[in-house]
Parts: structure tokens; C-alpha cells; sequence
């Protein structure tokens, strides 16, 4: 689910309600982490805090998943929030690679490669999503 070759993702927890903390806790177990050392940090509450990347369930409109859930929509949920996170960094650090001042032959070569690499990802990432479906 978080997995992505040797990687493993790292989840904190801190919420208010100690039902939703145990839970959680038992549903990302191998996955948790301190604060400090967290890709992401779930909370019960919308509390602002820029020193880390939130992961917000309740059960308003505007969250990032909606109370009740299950842990196969827990890790989905997930997984497409930590995925739009890491977007825009891989964006930013492609168009780096593709505006590099070379000659059109290499650089469509450059573009065919990395058209490949985001193709081969969204495969993965498609074939997570069924996998994480499926382990209910």
C-alpha cells in the first residue's frame, strides 16, 4: 500500500477522540512513526501547522476522509493525499529536466523516457488502489 520499492511510508497520529487514536493505530500498524520522523501526520481536528503534511478525518464535508470509513478507504484515502503531495515536486523537478537547453533529438528522447517513467507509475499506482480495495 505504502510501499514503493524499499520505502516505506511513515504515518504519526494525533488525534483528540482516544476511540479514533487506538483505531487508527491498529489500522497503520507497521506503519507508524513519531511526529518528528512522519511523511504525514493524522489528525481528528483541523488544526493548522505548516511544520507537517495533515491528513485530516471527520466527519464534516471538507475533510480528507469522512467518518465512518474502513481501513481499505483509510490507506486509499491516504495514498492519493500523500501522492498529491509529492506531484508537484516531481512536476517541478521533470520540467527542469525537459526545459534543459539540448538538442530536439535528445530531447525528445528525454521526454519519450520520462512519458515512460509517469506511465509505468500511474500503472503502480492504479494496480495499489485495486490491491488496497481488495484487502478489506
Amino acid at each position: 500500500m505504502f510501499l514503493e520499492g524499499s520505502y516505506q511510508m511513515k504515518v504519526a497520529v494525533q488525534c483528540d477522540s482516544p476511540l479514533m487514536q487506538r483505531s487508527l493505530e491498529l489500522f497503520l500498524e507497521g506503519h507508524l512513526s513519531s511526529r518528528r520522523q512522519c511523511d504525514i501526520l493524522i489528525r481528528d481536528k483541523n488544526i493548522s501547522d505548516d511544520e507537517y503534511p495533515t491528513f485530516i478525518i471527520s466527519s464534516e464535508a471538507n475533510t480528507d476522509l469522512r467518518k465512518p470509513f474502513s481501513k481499505a478507504q483509510l490507506f486509499d484515502s491516504l495514498h492519493t493525499k500523500l501522492e498529491a503531495l509529492r506531484t508537484p515536486n516531481a512536476l517541478q523537478a521533470s520540467l527542469a529536466e525537459i526545459e534543459a537547453p539540448i538538442d530536439d533529438r535528445v530531447g525528445f528522447e528525454i521526454l519519450e523516457h520520462h512519458i515512460e517513467k509517469l506511465t509505468r507509475e500511474y500503472q503502480a499506482n492504479i494496480l495499489k488502489a485495486v490491491r488496497a480495495f481488495y484487502e478489506k
